[in-house]
C-alpha cells in the first residue's frame, strides 16, 4: 500500500469508511437472531416444565365414631344459690363494756364456745345483793313461822284470840312469797352474770367482730341491740331455687314430694357432684313471676360450700329416654347453628344442623334432632374436615361415661343408664 499515490490512499479511505456500516449492520442482526432463539428456547423450556401435572396431596385423615345410643334418665335444670340453714345475728343480753374476744374473725366455732366477755363487776354485786335478800326473807319466815307455833300452844289455853292466829298464819304465808321472790331475783341476777359472757348460740362460721374490746355494748330486743357478729352454719346448707309452673306441675303429676333426689353442680365443675334432697316447697306460686320458691338440702361436712354461692341443680323426673350421644368437642358452632361434620361413604364431609341437649357426665352431649343413629359423626380433626372436601375416615367408637360412685340421685335408673336434663 506504499506504493498507491496519496490520492489512492484517500480514495481507499473514503471506500473503507463506505463499507464499515454495511459490516456493522450484517453483525447487529445477527445477534439479535441469536437472542431470540435464546428466549423462545427458554419459554419452551418453562413451559414444558410447568405444563407436567403435580402430585395431589394425599386427603387428611380424621376419626369419626357413630354416635353413642343409651338410656338416660331425665331432670329438670334449675340455677338457685346455696343459703345458711340457721342464722344468727349476735347480740348481747345485758349491757356493759366489752373486756375480751375470744374468737378470730371468720373462723369455725362451736355451740356453747365463749366469744365475748361483758365486765361482770356490776351484774356481781347485783347477785350479792340479791342473795343477801334471800337471806333476810328466810329470816323473815323462820321468825314467822315460829310465833305462829307459840300461838298455836296458846290457843288451847284460850289465851290468844283466833284473829290473832290468822294473822300470824298470813305473816308466814307472806314471808314465803318474799322468799320466794328473793330467789327469783337471785336466779335472774345470777342469768345477768352468766350472760356476761357471750356464747355461741349454734355451731357455724361466724364473721368478723363488730366490735372491739372496751367499747359499750347495748342489751335490747330490737335494732336497738348492739350488733356483735354473726354465725352461720354451714353443714347442712340449703339450695334454694325457683321453678317455674310448668315443672311444678310435671312433679306433682309424677307424685314427686318432699325427699326427691337432686345433684348441683358449681360453676367451676364440669360433673354434678353434689347431692342432696328437695326439703321444701312453698304453699303458692308468685303470680308476678310465674315461679315456686323450693329449696334442697345438701350435706356440706368439709364446709367447702359457703352460702350465697351459685349453682346449677337438677331434679330427677323419674322418668327415662333414649338419646344419641357425642363428644362436646365434636359440636360446631355457625353464628347461631350447632353443626356436626358427618362423612359419607365415599369420603365426603357435610355438615348437619342438630338440636342440642345438656352435656352428661364424661362430656358427653345429648343429640335431640338431626342425627342419625348410622351417621360417622367426625370426632377428631375436625379442623381438617371441610364441608365438600374429601377425607380418609379413621372409625372409632364412642366411650361411654366413666361409671361414678353410687348417688341417691341415680338410685333407680336402670343399669348403665345416663343422666340428662329436661
Amino acid at each position: 500500500m506504499n506504493d498507491l499515490t496519496p490520492i489512492e490512499m484517500d480514495e481507499l479511505r473514503e471506500l473503507q469508511e463506505a463499507e464499515a456500516p454495511k459490516r456493522r449492520g450484517r453483525l447487529g442482526r445477527t445477534g439479535w437472531i441469536v437472542l431470540i432463539a435464546a428466549v423462545v428456547g427458554l419459554a419452551w423450556y418453562l413451559l414444558r416444565a410447568t405444563s407436567v401435572p403435580a402430585a395431589a396431596p394425599p386427603p387428611p385423615v380424621v376419626t369419626v365414631a357413630t354416635p353413642l345410643q343409651r338410656e338416660i334418665t331425665q331432670w329438670d335444670e334449675h340455677i338457685g344459690r346455696f343459703e345458711a340453714s340457721r342464722s344468727v345475728e349476735l347480740r348481747p343480753r345485758v349491757s356493759g363494756q366489752i373486756t375480751a374476744v375470744h374468737f378470730q374473725d371468720g373462723q369455725f366455732v362451736r355451740q356453747g364456745q365463749p366469744l365475748f366477755t361483758i365486765d361482770p363487776r356490776p351484774y356481781q354485786a347485783a347477785l350479792a345483793e340479791a342473795q343477801a335478800g334471800v337471806a333476810t326473807a328466810r329470816s323473815d319466815l323462820l321468825l314467822a313461822r315460829s310465833n305462829l307455833d307459840r300461838a298455836l300452844r296458846l290457843v288451847e289455853d284460850d289465851a290468844v284470840a283466833k284473829s290473832e292466829i290468822d294473822a300470824l298464819r298470813a305473816r308466814v304465808t307472806a314471808a314465803n312469797a318474799s322468799l320466794a321472790a328473793a330467789q327469783a331475783r337471785v336466779r335472774s341476777r345470777s342469768l345477768d352474770v352468766e350472760f356476761t359472757t357471750v356464747r355461741a348460740p349454734i355451731s357455724g362460721r361466724v364473721s368478723d367482730r363488730r366490735v372491739d374490746p372496751g367499747n359499750l355494748v347495748a342489751a335490747g330486743d330490737g335494732p336497738a341491740a348492739t350488733l356483735l357478729t354473726t354465725i352461720v352454719a354451714t353443714d347442712p346448707l340449703y339450695f334454694a331455687f325457683d321453678g317455674s309452673e310448668g315443672s311444678f306441675l310435671k312433679s306433682k303429676r309424677e307424685g314427686l314430694e318432699r325427699g326427691a333426689d337432686v345433684q348441683i353442680r358449681l360453676q367451676d365443675e364440669p360433673d354434678y357432684k353434689w347431692n342432696g334432697e328437695l326439703d321444701f316447697t312453698d304453699n303458692g306460686l308468685d303470680p308476678n313471676s310465674g315461679t315456686i320458691r323450693a329449696r334442697a338440702v345438701v350435706r356440706n361436712p368439709d364446709n367447702f360450700l359457703t352460702p350465697g354461692m351459685f349453682g346449677n341443680m337438677r331434679l330427677a323426673t323419674g322418668g327415662t329416654e333414649k338419646a344419641l350421644l357425642v363428644p362436646d368437642t365434636a359440636v360446631q358452632t355457625d353464628q347461631t347453628r350447632k353443626l356436626l361434620l358427618v362423612v359419607a361413604r365415599d369420603g365426603t364431609v357435610s355438615a348437619k344442623e342438630v338440636a342440642l341437649g345438656p352435656v352428661i357426665d364424661g362430656g358427653l352431649r345429648v343429640v335431640r334432632g338431626g342425627l342419625e343413629p348410622g351417621d360417622r359423626v367426625v370426632i377428631e380433626g375436625t379442623q381438617m374436615a371441610m364441608p365438600g372436601a374429601k377425607v380418609t375416615a379413621r372409625l372409632d367408637r364412642i366411650a361411654p361415661p366413666k361409671p361414678k360412685a353410687p348417688a341417691a340421685a341415680t338410685a333407680e335408673a336402670p343399669p348403665g343408664a345416663a343422666t340428662v336434663a329436661n
